[in-house]
């Protein structure tokens, strides 16, 4: 059985491997098993890693923005509910778990919603017009 290196006793091709290894994972979700990496050199692997840096960094992005997305279309709805009769915000919050089926679970109506893990545990924006000036068009009717 071979001994497992330490990252200094690695070679730096070997790094490389370890950093593609979890780099693609961060990527697309799933390691590379389907790839021969050991076949690639050093200079395949840093072009590689590059990519999937990019990538990474793209994919971040777009979850950032879908996240903003996703807490304005919330903010929204917390209005609309008050608007037909929820006496405050937990109380529209209560009856949106209520909706999706999340049994009072904040992190998994997150999840439910595509908004930010730890949303309710933030200090949150309560003026409509504060949430505008963040990017976030709200029906003029309710605010």
């Amino acid at each position: 059985m071979q001994e497992f290196k330490t990252w200094e006793e690695m070679s730096r091709k070997e790094q490389l491997e370890c950093i593609f290894w979890d780099a693609y994972k961060d990527a697309h979700g799933f390691r590379p098993r389907h790839l021969n990496i050991s076949a690639f050199t050093e200079a395949e692997l840093e072009e590689e890693l590059k990519y999937l840096s990019k990538l990474i960094e793209e994919q971040e992005a777009a979850r950032i923005e879908a996240e903003h997305l996703a807490a304005c279309k919330f903010e929204q709805r917390v209005l609309d509910l008050k608007a037909m009769g929820a006496e405050d915000r937990g109380t529209a919050i209560r009856w949106i778990h209520e909706a999706e089926g999340s049994n009072g679970d904040d992190e998994y109506l997150c999840f439910l919603l595509g908004l930010r893990y730890g949303y309710f545990k933030e200090e949150l924006i309560d003026d409509p017009t504060e949430w505008q000036d963040i990017g976030c068009e709200f029906d003029p009717k309710v605010v």
